[in-house]
């Protein structure tokens, strides 16, 4: 029979006294301490920092709420492509790209469509009798004022007491219309329609004082009756006189320009790119008998034309 081992009761002493020595006794005093003081002080700083943040609870959250919001816009920012800067070549290449996408009307375009419900077709009919009436001659007329005042050239409704006039307006409205006023020195004429659109539109009338040579322009009008038809061209030149071919008549202080001008173009509007009118074509240059134009056209200045009507549009 195996008997239990038998320690000797000096070791279980020596096992459970501390040292002798004061040294191994502090030594052995905080060995024994140390594992029951360490939890104990770290509770303590957990406790504390807990209280620290639940005192402090609101600014804590605004804190982080701000540092999270910066760190996504930062992260966002760095998420964007890089902003490329404009310059002028951008510019210049955008605008070209515009101009050949985009076909815009030209100059002479604009001023012929702001010009042309004021211009109407005169024509001069004779009375032969018997209720037989024959057109005699087609020329062009401008409305200045919208109760239907229209100048057009003297020779365009000048005739003999058998002679009726007709005007045509741009939208098709025709009328019977009186001669008002005659300028014989001026190859002007003033008359007035007995019937009228609702939407007359007179044409605007501009100064020539700052008119130049070089200036462009535009002649409205019924060339051989075909119209109203657009011609453009340039002032040639300034206070220019002409003499007709038989000596009949004389005319001075006119606007000589180079935009095609034929019979049936007398009494139209000469205008500016703006559309507005200048002058009155009265007559062209041309040594053929058939007096088709060759590049030298004359219209009466619009101050004299106007005055002619009575008004003073300047």
């Amino acid at each position: 029979m195996r008997r239990p081992p038998i320690y000797s009761r000096s070791a279980r002493k020596r096992r459970a006294e501390p040292p002798a020595d004061a040294a191994s006794a502090a030594s052995y005093e905080t060995a024994e301490a140390a594992p029951e003081a360490r939890p104990h002080k770290q509770n303590q700083v957990y406790v504390r920092m807990r209280a620290l943040a639940a005192r402090h609870e609101r600014v804590l959250l605004v804190a982080s709420s701000v540092l999270l919001s910066a760190l996504l816009f930062f992260a966002y920012t760095l998420s964007l492509p890089s902003v490329h800067k404009l310059t002028q070549r951008d510019i210049d290449a955008a605008v070209l790209h515009t101009l050949e996408k985009n076909t815009l009307p030209s100059p002479e375009s604009r001023a012929f469509e702001r010009i042309r419900r004021s211009v109407v077709r005169v024509v001069q009919v004779h009375d032969e009798g018997n209720g037989k009436k024959t057109p005699s001659g087609v020329g062009t007329g401008v409305v200045i004022i919208d109760k239907g005042a229209i100048l057009t050239s003297l020779h365009v409704v000048d005739g003999d007491e058998k002679t009726r006039i007709k005007v045509q307006f741009a939208n098709g409205v025709e009328s019977d219309a009186i001669v008002l006023r005659r300028m014989p020195d001026q190859d002007l004429a003033v008359i007035e329609a007995m019937t009228i659109p609702d939407d007359l539109v007179p044409a605007t009338l501009r100064s020539t004082q700052n008119l130049a040579v070089g200036d462009k322009v535009v002649a409205v009008g019924y060339p051989f009756n075909i119209g109203p038809s657009a011609s453009a061209g340039i002032v040639s030149g300034l206070r220019r006189t002409y003499s007709a071919p038989d000596g009949s008549e004389v005319l001075h202080n006119l606007i000589q320009f180079d935009a095609a001008a034929n019979p049936g173009n007398s009494g139209g509007p000469l205008v500016t790119m703006d559309g507005e009118v200048v002058g009155v074509v009265t007559a062209i240059l041309s040594p053929h008998e058939q007096g088709t134009f060759i590049g030298i056209g004359f219209a009466v200045p619009i101050e004299v034309a106007a005055a002619a009507a009575g008004e003073s549009p300047f």
